[in-house]
């Protein structure tokens, strides 16, 4: 799996885990919708790590808990 396509699933899943919508996270993580959502469906390249810490701060995790997850195990570079 791609890294871009795995860090997609990964901020799907923990949205639908902690019951909050796209643009929910957006506002609590200070990240534009429009920023969030060109990336959650394909129009954007990966985000930033600064990002990545943004969206983690907006649900409430720290950023390892984001990349302890099995989805990374086997990711390869986009």
């Amino acid at each position: 799996m791609q890294l871009s396509e795995a860090v997609r699933k990964r901020i799907l899943n923990l949205i639908n885990t902690k019951n909050i919508t796209l643009h929910g996270l957006s506002l609590k993580a200070g990240i534009s919708y429009s920023t969030l959502s060109s990336f959650i469906n394909g129009k954007s390249d990966s985000p930033k790590l600064a990002t990545i810490l943004h969206i983690c701060e907006g649900l409430g995790i720290e950023l390892h808990e984001f990349f302890d997850d099995k989805i990374f195990k086997d990711v390869e570079e986009d």
